[in-house]
């Protein structure tokens, strides 16, 4: 049977998964934005059949809150009324333990179903125009579950499954978080120090690789990454204190001029890679 999906906000997570259901699936697809600029941009690519309103909701199995956590939260509440006792809402937020014990007491109001998921997929700059049906491929899907029933997880990774993830990993808000620190905050944060550095705008003409590397993530979106940084903060913090101490280690035997020290920090590194096989 076709599926109804209601996708809110239409930037670049909300616009790919748009772009993407229409796609690869015979999804109805409807499209909400709070710009309605956003919204009939969607609607002139294809990306959504229409521009919904709060009359569509009861009648969408799947509803996406492809929006800041806050708002999530804000948006459920608002619309708890319309969301009819089938429908499986989730989220697409960087971060969990803030967001899941909310949105779960919300649906238990409501009598839906809320599961917590994040696709691992982006890019340096956002909006619909950044947007693109084959943005998840060979992507991870993370679900957070919150204790919602196995059919209804089981549901929901048919969904997504042919929008061309790679698989899908289950995991609490805790643990995900604590993971999420390290492989996705961190780097931001490493990113937009590294760029502060007075050497930065002189880097033409003496960068290549590694410079792309570390720099790419300091395109940010200052005003997201400060409340998934906040929100995750305690996690965050640990993960700084390590690289912090890590680095620490290798500037104090430079600074010794200690060859062997160095030596070994870096062997220590490297085999730490290695041992991943990547």
């Amino acid at each position: 049977m076709k599926q109804n999906v209601v996708i809110v906000g239409l930037g670049l997570i909300g616009g790919s998964f748009a772009k993407a259901f229409r796609k690869y699936t015979d999804c109805t697809v409807i499209g909400m934005d709070c710009c309605r600029e956003t919204a009939e941009a969607a609607l002139a690519a294809g990306a959504i059949e229409k521009i919904g309103t709060p009359d569509d909701l009861p009648n969408a199995d799947f509803v996406f809150l492809c929006l800041y956590p806050k708002i999530c939260e804000q948006w459920l509440r608002e619309h708890l009324k319309y969301l009819n006792r089938n429908c499986i809402v989730t989220d697409t937020c960087g971060i969990k333990s803030w967001l899941c014990p909310r949105m779960k007491k919300l649906s238990e109001e409501g009598g839906f179903t809320f599961i917590g998921s994040h696709p691992m997929a982006g890019r340096e700059k956002s909006g619909f125009g950044q947007s693109d049906a084959d943005l998840f491929l060979g992507a991870s899907y993370i679900l957070v579950p919150c204790g919602a029933p196995r059919a209804a997880v089981e549901a929901l990774t048919e969904l997504v499954l042919p929008l061309g993830f790679s698989g899908i990993t289950e995991t609490t808000p805790e643990e995900h978080d604590h993971i999420i620190a390290f492989t996705s905050q961190v780097p931001h944060v490493l990113a937009c120090s590294y760029v502060m550095s007075p050497q930065c705008p002189k880097h033409k003409g003496f960068s290549a690789g590694s410079y792309r590397d570390v720099s790419r993530v300091a395109n940010i979106n200052e005003v997201m990454w400060t409340e998934l940084f906040l929100e995750n903060r305690d996690a965050l913090v640990e993960e700084l204190d390590t690289l912090t101490l890590h680095i620490t280690e290798i500037r104090d035997a430079i600074a010794a001029n200690d060859a062997e020290q160095l030596r070994a920090l870096l062997r220590r590194g490297r085999l730490v890679k290695e041992g991943l096989g990547e």
